[in-house]
């Protein structure tokens, strides 16, 4: 099945959105919970799969494959497809879901396939598919984190990437090689050579945060970074929580000092 050429904009400065506009007949897909909003003249679908409809699944089997794709990637086992029922222009928004950028990747411009990170994909026009690309190892891919299992976005449509932070494109020259954390590599093309590199000393996964491995990324190709991936962003928010259970004045900076906090240490302290 072909594409569908669709009108987009992107909206929103740290939390953006993406609204799309169908023309009668066309379609997007998104994935589970990533709708912000949709014209009434708009009906959700819910295929099983990865979002491809009719002919191009390759039938029950196809189905059946395109869903384990999907439940390797850890997603959702249905994707939602958004067509546009109406006689005019309708609209549907898809939003996304921590503070960073959406990336308009044009597939039939990067030759029709870009490897992205697993939870990367926000939505498409109909006519990109969902798949799984496996990254050396099993073992060296459960201790490298983010790097192992990415996604495949393949067709000749336009799909919406989200990442987190400020976003980063860089061309690599044939044999041009970048280190980069696993969790801030966001997307690049099939051509750029991946490996999974052990950086070195355990006290830097312990202390520094950065983990013990780096992804090791050579050109030719195009790379896209993120400064904020969203694994690092949750670990300094669980950091930061406090973890007995908040004071009542939670909001106050004061409150969780003198609650059991700084204050409260010295206060009691002063009593003895």
């Amino acid at each position: 099945m072909g594409m569908d050429v669709v009108d987009y904009e992107i909206k929103g400065a740290e939390m953006q959105f993406v609204e799309i506009e169908l023309d009668p007949g066309e379609a997007a897909v998104g994935e589970a919970g990533s709708m912000m909003f949709m014209d009434a003249g708009i009906t959700m679908d819910t295929v099983f799969g990865d979002g491809r409809q009719g002919g191009g699944g390759g039938g029950l089997f196809g189905k059946l494959l395109g869903a384990g794709k999907r439940l390797v990637t850890g997603e959702s086992l249905f994707t939602t497809v958004y067509t546009n029922a109406g006689h005019q222009k309708q609209r549907v928004a898809f939003a996304a879901p921590y503070p960073g950028k959406i990336l308009p990747m044009d597939l039939r411009q990067l030759g029709g396939t870009l490897i992205c990170q697993k939870d990367a994909f926000l939505a498409a026009a109909r006519g990109v598919s969902l798949g799984i690309h496996f990254q050396q190892k099993l073992s060296v891919g459960f201790f490298g984190g983010e790097g192992f299992i990415m996604q495949k976005l393949e067709g000749d449509g336009l799909a919406f990437v989200h990442a987190g932070g400020s976003i980063l494109k860089r061309e690599l020259q044939m044999g041009q090689t970048l280190m980069v954390d696993t969790g801030c590599l966001v997307a690049m093309t099939p051509n750029v050579n991946f490996e999974i590199q052990y950086v070195g000393k355990i006290k830097t996964a312990l202390f520094g945060g950065e983990g013990l491995f780096f992804a090791k990324v050579t050109g030719p190709g195009t790379v896209w970074l993120q400064s904020l991936p969203f694994s690092r962003l949750a670990s300094r928010v669980f950091a930061a929580a406090p973890q007995r259970g908040g004071s009542r004045e939670e909001g106050s900076i004061l409150g969780g000092l003198a609650g059991g906090g700084l204050l409260g240490g010295i206060l009691q302290g002063d009593d003895d």
